[in-house]
């Protein structure tokens, strides 16, 4: 099992609502409850919400999870 996460973009002139997206891959031979226990746990905990699943030919599973991350920017201008 893989995982592998893409952060939003961060910085000046990045969106405010953005998403966080974590990819889960599994090969053919590997766990599938082990695979979705990884999947509730990532949503209880870490807030992900599953956004997509995918079944390739052969056997290989890729679930696509997501989450809002929500930028704040500074109204009052002190220093």
């Amino acid at each position: 099992m893989r995982e592998n996460l893409k952060r939003a973009p961060a910085g000046r002139g990045a969106p405010l609502h953005h998403y966080e997206y974590l990819e889960i891959t599994l090969t053919p031979g590997e766990s599938v409850p082990g695979a979705y226990q990884r999947l509730r746990e990532h949503a209880e905990y870490g807030q992900w919400e599953l956004a997509r699943s995918t079944l390739y030919m052969g056997g290989q599973r890729k679930y696509v999870m997501r989450r809002k991350v929500l930028r704040v920017e500074r109204t009052l201008n002190i220093y």
